[in-house]
């Protein structure tokens, strides 16, 4: 580990509680099929580790928008990556990393809305809501995070940290 971060969230954490939102969400799609979009590249990890939880019927669709340099957000969404099957009529769940200004998920809400899904929804791992610039919705939350800038479990610096096995912040 980096001599210089902390455990913020440690991998028994992430387990019980991707879990339960496995399980909560499960219940609230029982008996329909989920098209499931994963926002890469950083919510790799947690889709996958939500999705091998769950017990509905499943199919993937991967998106990769980008808003970060560094540690620092540009201000500006760009989407780098785009779905390869239609969701038109389709009950859609967006997995995310951190919803964090609020900038990001409002483009990819506006931007999926506008393919017509029966239904839109959004589960984050982390909620960094001290940042938060634009108020947009999440359904399901993993954890409510301070203003700290988080690595591991997919999240990252500069593409480096993303495979840690918990969720650590860089003190100091």
């Amino acid at each position: 580990m980096h001599e210089n971060f902390k455990i913020l969230i440690s991998k028994e954490e992430l387990d019980k509680r991707i879990a339960e939102l496995a399980e909560q969400i499960d219940k609230d799609y029982q008996g329909k099929e989920l098209t499931i979009i994963c926002v890469m590249r950083g919510a790799v990890f947690f889709t996958v580790e939500l999705t091998l939880k769950m017990k509905t019927k499943l199919k993937y669709e991967f998106i990769t928008i980008s808003s970060y340099e560094g540690t620092e957000s540009t201000g500006e969404v760009t989407l780098r990556t785009d779905l390869r099957e239609s969701i038109e009529g389709k009950d859609v769940l967006i997995v995310e990393d951190i919803v964090d200004t609020g900038k990001s998920m409002k483009y990819l809400l506006d931007y999926l809305r506008a393919k017509s899904p029966r239904t839109l929804k959004v589960c984050a791992l982390a909620n960094r809501i001290g940042r938060r610039e634009l108020e947009v919705p999440i359904d399901y939350i993993g954890f409510d995070i301070p203003n700290h800038y988080i690595v591991g479990f997919g999240f990252d610096i500069d593409n480096n940290y993303r495979n840690l096995p918990y969720v650590a912040y860089l003190e100091g």
